[in-house]
Order: C-alpha cells, then structure tokens, then sequence
C-alpha cells in the first residue's frame, strides 16, 4: 500500500488540482515531498502563509477548481487564517491542508497547554470561518475526508474547508482514494416557478427596473447564463463591489458599481428605480448605505440567492426567490423569452444623462496632482491583453471599481467581505498561475502592498507577467479620509507614524523593471511602458495624500446623498 502522502498528491491532481501554495515547515515536508516525487502539482513556495492562502483564493477565483494552500503546525497554520476567512466571506471553494504534530505528542484532555513542539488547536480556531474543519484522527479516515473536503468546498454556496493532518498519519500506509467515486448530490433548493413567473409579469409593469448583478454569480460559475438572461430582459444593470466583472464595461446595460463608494450616476439611478431584481448580492451596508429604509421604499425588490438567511436580512419585504443562479437564469429564459417585455431605452437614456452630468472623472476636479478615475481609464486602454485586474483594498479598490473599463473576458477579484489589505499581491499570483501566460493587473495601495510586499520575490523567481501598478497616496487614504471626516484632521498612524519606501527601488532589488511618476502628463506613457515589459514590471504613481475617494455615501442617509455633497448623520465603521 502507499504511503498516505502519496495518495492525498494523487487525489489532488485527479480533483484537477494544478498548484498547491505553501510555505515549508516540518510538518508538511512528507506531502510536499509526495507532491514533488509525483510531479503532477506544481508546488509554488510563498515567503508567507498568508501570501500562499490568498494565492490559492485567486487561482480558485480563476478557475472554479479549490484551491490548495498548505502550512505547518503551529504559526504556518494560524497564518493561513485571514486567507481562510477571505475565501469564506467571498465564497470561493479552498481546502487547506495543515500538518499536525504526531498523535502521540498531542496533549489530548491533559490539562496543559501544549505537548508537542509547535502544537496548535487549529481546527477550532478555523472553524467559525470554514464550511468544515475536521483533523483526521486514523490513517483509514483520510481518504474519506479528502473526498469530503473537496466535495463541500464546491457544493452550495462555496468555501474553504480545512483538514489538519498529524505527521505519522502522512507517512502511514493506506490504501489508494478511488477519486472516480460518484461524488454525494449537490442538494440545491427548488425553484419555484410561480415565483418566476410573478417576476417577469413584474418587470412587465415595471418603468424603472434594475437589475443588481453581485459576486454570487462568479461564486455559482453562471455568469454565462446570467448575461443572457440579462440581455433577454433588457434592463439596466448595476453592479456590486463583487459584481465588477459580471457585464463588461461596452455593454449598454450597463450603469455601474452602486454603493459606499459606487458610481454617483449609479446610486441616483438606484433611487429613481421602481423594481430592483438582486443576482447573488447579500445587500450589505456597503451596498445599500445605513438607511434601509429608503433603499425599500418606492421599489419592489426580487431576492434570487442559494442561502435564505441572506434574504430579507437588512433590507426587509423582499420577495424571495432561493435558487442557485445558473438553475435561476436556465428556468427563467424561456419565461422571459416569452413575455412581451417593454423597451427600456427612455429609461437607460435617463441613466447615461445622470452618468453625463455626474461622471466618475470628475469627482475629484480641483485635486492636484495625478487623477486616479482618470489613471484607471488609461490603464484601461492599454489593458486589453490582460486576463484579470485584481485590487487590494483600500482607496485604490475603489477608484479601480468605479472606473476600470472591463471587457469581455477580464476578470475584477478583490477582497470583499474581509476587506484585508495584502491580499492583492498574493491573489494576483495565484491568478497568472491560474492562466499562465497572459498578464495579470495588480492595482495596489502604498499601505497594502507593504503588508505582502515579500511576495515579489515569487513574482520574480517564477517571471509572472504581472503589472504591478501602485497609487501611491503616502498614507493609509481610506481610513485618512475617515479622520478627516470624524477626528478633526488627526492622521494617527495614517499619515503620523506612516511610511513607505521607494517601491521603484525595491522593486529593482528583486531584478523586476521598476518606474515612479507623478505628474499627469507622464501617466499616459508609463502604463503603457508597464503593460509593454514582457515580464513582471511595476510602476509607482505619485497622487496627492489629500486625495479622497468621491462620491461616497454620506453615513446616516439614503444611498442617493453621497459626500462631498451631504455631511453624515453620526459615525461610520470605516
């Protein structure tokens, strides 16, 4: 029989597995020793775990394949916890292998803190941030929660699984995993096609509808369907933080991002409609602003999403539709097909005469230095080529989703839920892993990107062609502008006590083409110069630090009220 290792190395390439992100400890050495000896799997070593879980996030986000992050006892496991929740917060299907110290050395009920070396309770810590986390107790039990792992990370609503696996079990004998085992059913909810039905007559008598497209559509892979759906029923489409990606930027359904920070002409759009028809968005405060209230009235609201808990949850008197999306785009086709829907061109005429009179552009009119919505549209135009712009978080994630012009193919990934800053730099090599050979867009903060800023040294070692552009506003912008909002102006460890060094610099020191500008009339020059090296090449973009992210939801009122315009009602969380 072989060796437990071994067969989970097989068991990963037959679930179509093609790269395992890690960073080597003791107690994984017998998988990745396996992995290497098969040489199914490539193995990608990361300079952190962290670094290696958001990798994984972004190849899963890429392909709909989990992706595999491996880490040892004790603080390689505990690192793999922020990249952990950020795939279970976005819904992205991960199963991620922790090595454990020998049974023998584990303190079971002793009344002690640790036995082993490096010991560490991890599938308690990760549970709450898991669809499963399970430690693997004999040699037969592994390969039954190896198909289980796989099996739950892709069913339903998507996630991460963790399965923690104590190094004598790695290296026992056990038989092989019968990888062509019909997997259990995915159990999906029933549609109800009366619901459906109601809702087209609804769209039918609608004047002002408006379809709300969010990442659960990408987490569901049907965004295929979901778009020919939408262009059947012909109405205007906004999107969420996580729906960037869903229409491309050239379709004339679309409006755009609605939200804190949406599009202006987007969330004036939101308050004028009478009909909103949700797609896989959970309707948080991010999306819908503080004041539920005046997101409910006027409007009927269709909920289509796979978990019920999510509908009816802020915003109440939804009618609810639980279907998992591609079912809901299939069963809804030929009922929209079939309904004499009307034009819509009045009403999306009013929306591009809202956009006109507020574009994105413009919000920062009167800022000096470089115009970020601006620096988002050439880099667009020099961008075709690329198969995805992945964000980190801050300003910049904002700016990037207000304005980056999307086509087709493109793919947006960000951290949402989370919000974690360095998850950019990460998720970017998991996706060029994911689509080896054409570029990945890195549009980065100052301040995040020097929280993985040690994962170039993957970029260069592996010659990613990833372009690295970085806004760099000197501080932590998002929460600054939250100071400057509600602290009278008092930049703690913002501004005072914050620093950055010279990326160009940095850059250099791991051998990748590095450029700094900050004046406009550089900018056009130096994206292309960046989308032209034929490697990993990274630009440094001077703004101004007094730069702030406009339009945003001014705290406390309807989403249509939105700074500098309106003053917030109270406090925010940032």
């Amino acid at each position: 029989m072989p060796k437990a290792s071994d067969v989970v190395a097989r068991f990963l390439s037959d679930q179509g597995v093609e790269c395992v992100f890690e960073l080597v400890g003791g107690m994984i050495t017998h998988l990745l020793d396996s992995i290497q000896q098969a040489g199914q799997i490539r193995i990608v070593s990361m300079h952190h775990e962290q670094g290696a879980a958001f990798a994984a996030e972004g190849q899963a986000r890429m392909t709909g394949v989990p992706g595999v992050a491996m880490a040892t006892s004790g603080p390689g496991a505990i690192n793999l916890l922020t990249g952990i929740a950020s795939c279970y917060f976005d819904s992205t299907p991960a199963v991620f292998i922790t090595g454990q110290v020998n049974r023998n050395e584990m303190k079971g009920d002793r009344a002690i803190r640790q036995m082993g070396f490096q010991e560490t309770e991890i599938v308690s810590l990760a549970a709450p941030i898991t669809k499963a986390a399970w430690q693997v107790e004999s040699p037969e039990q592994l390969p039954i929660l190896l198909q289980r792992s796989f099996q739950l990370a892709r069913s339903g609503r998507p996630g991460p699984v963790l399965l923690d696996v104590p190094m004598d079990i790695q290296g026992a004998q056990i038989p092989l995993v019968d990888a062509s085992r019909s997997p259990e059913p995915d159990v999906r909810p029933v549609i109800d096609q009366l619901e459906i039905e109601s809702l087209i007559r609804a769209l039918q008598r609608a004047r002002r509808p408006l379809v709300l497209v969010g990442g659960g559509i990408r987490a569901a892979q049907a965004t295929e369907q979901v778009r020919e759906l939408l262009d059947t029923l012909g109405v205007p489409v906004v999107n969420s933080l996580m729906g960037v990606d869903v229409v491309p930027f050239s379709s004339s359904l679309r409006v755009g991002m609605i939200g804190s920070y949406g599009n202006r002409w987007a969330n004036l759009a939101i308050g004028r409609s009478d009909l909103i028809l949700v797609l896989g968005s959970r309707l948080d405060i991010r999306q819908t602003g503080s004041d539920t209230a005046a997101f409910e009235a006027g409007r009927e609201i269709f909920h289509v999403d796979c978990e019920p808990g999510e509908i009816n949850n802020r915003v109440k008197g939804c009618r609810a539709l639980l279907a998992d999306l591609k079912d809901f785009a299939s069963a809804a086709m030929p009922v929209a097909r079939a309904a004499d829907l009307p034009d819509r061109a009045a009403w999306i005429e009013e929306i591009h005469a809202l956009q006109r009179e507020w574009p994105d552009t413009h919000e920062l009119v009167g800022s000096p230095g470089i115009n970020p919505n601006v620096l988002m549209h050439q880099l667009s135009s020099v961008s075709g080529a690329a198969a995805a712009y992945v964000a980190d978080v801050g300003q910049h994630q904002m700016w990037a989703a207000q304005s980056l012009e999307l086509l087709a193919d493109q793919r947006f990934l960000t951290s949402g839920g989370l919000g974690s800053m360095g998850f950019g730099l990460p998720a970017a090599i998991g996706a060029s892993f994911a689509l080896a050979g054409r570029p990945i867009v890195l549009v980065a903060g100052d301040g995040g990107f020097q929280t993985n800023i040690q994962e170039l040294q993957t970029v260069a070692r592996n010659r990613l062609p990833i372009k690295i552009l970085i806004v760099n506003n000197q501080s932590h912008g998002m929460v600054r502008q939250f100071q400057e909002t509600y602290f009278d102006r008092r930049y703690q460890s913002t501004v005072w006590g914050y620093s950055a060094p010279d990326f160009a610099a940095v850059a250099s020191a791991y051998s990748i083409p590095a450029r700094a500008i900050e004046t406009e009339q550089d900018a056009g020059e130096a994206v292309a110069w960046l989308l032209a090296e034929p490697g990993p090449a990274l630009l440094d973009v001077k703004i101004s630090p007094e730069a702030n992210c406009y339009p945003k939801i001014a705290f406390g009122r309807p989403m249509t009220e939105m700074e500098p315009f309106a003053t917030p009602v109270g406090m925010e969380g940032a």
